[in-house]
């Protein structure tokens, strides 16, 4: 049976509480490791309604899904401290991890949990929708508009797939050529599907009754809309963690960059000797079963690592 090395205040902390740190955290505890999470209560759904395609706990208010978890993980001896990390670095027998108001917690080893940050398109009003009526996932908010009017705003390639995936939903998708204009192939593409072609640079959105209603073009048009599809470019959230030394690369798709994730393999584990991570911050478009799933496996990982590398 583990216990927590003598001087360290844990076998593992967790930086980050969403799905992949609490369940990572979770099975850590129910092997009998010692484990805080550190959270700072930024979880990158929280804008949404619901978190969905989560068995037993479809449409659950992200918050409500992370107390169930925090609950749980303490019904196993698990920690979690609110908090703010602003660095971590390797010490004698593992790692010192630097809090935001002047605290220090050291342990053996450490999940990386913190997730992605979604950057949006530089269009007046996105981010006051974003959640909500701005969205990008067909998988996680497609039903929720099924038949209604939707936008896709066309920043690149992977706005076309999104149209095509979207036009399984409703009748009614327009593809607004705001930065991308589809090829001659894509344009027949989209026409099999019924999704028609706007063009003109998109400077904002209209809101009625705190409800989008429409998108406005440069030319003063407004297309009418209940939804719009946007791709955000997704940023791991490791840039307060240089102590660590953490290899970050691009997250391609062809020669698109969509954004940024932390190197590890499939189990979770980094190059940096001790450290592992999960989530949306190793794979930005994972679902939160999917962290859920990452964060497991890493936990199970890191578990083993501790028997063989006391």
């Amino acid at each position: 049976m583990g216990g927590t090395v003598a001087g360290m205040d844990a076998d593992v902390v967790v930086i980050g509480g969403g799905p992949a740190g609490l369940s990572g955290a979770k099975a850590l505890a129910r092997s009998l490791r010692s484990v805080v999470v550190v959270d700072d209560d930024r979880p990158r759904n929280a804008p949404a309604d619901g978190a969905h395609n989560v068995l037993g706990h479809e449409g659950i208010a992200p918050r409500e899904l992370l107390a169930i978890g925090r609950r749980e993980l303490e019904g196993y001896g698990g920690r979690v401290l609110a908090g703010r990390v602003v660095d971590a670095r390797p010490v004698d027998g593992g790692f010192e991890v630097q809090l935001a108001d002047g605290g220090v917690l050291t342990a053996r080893r450490l999940l990386l949990a913190g997730g992605g940050v979604d950057e949006l398109p530089d269009v007046p009003g996105l981010v006051e929708r974003w959640g909500r009526d701005v969205l990008h996932c067909p998988y996680c908010h497609g039903y929720e508009v099924r038949g209604q009017a939707i936008g896709v705003l066309a920043t690149s390639a992977v706005s076309v797939h999104s149209a095509l995936m979207f036009s399984q939903l409703s009748p009614d998708v327009v593809l607004l050529a705001h930065g991308y204009a589809p090829t001659a192939e894509e344009r027949t593409t989209l026409a099999a599907r019924g999704v028609r072609v706007v063009e003109g640079t998109v400077t904002g959105v209209e809101v009625t009754e705190d409800r989008l209603s429409g998108v406005r073009l440069v030319s003063g048009e407004v297309v009418p809309r209940d939804a719009l599809v946007v791709t955000s470019f997704v940023r791991a959230r490791t840039d307060h963690l240089t102590g660590l030394d953490l290899p970050v690369e691009e997250l391609r798709m062809g020669d698109l960059v969509l954004g940024t994730r932390v190197v590890a393999e499939p189990t979770g584990r980094t190059p940096v000797p001790g450290v592992w991570a999960a989530g949306n911050a190793v794979e930005p478009m994972g679902q939160v079963v999917a962290s859920m799933a990452a964060g497991l496996m890493a936990g199970a990982q890191l578990n083993m690592d501790l028997i063989t590398n006391p």
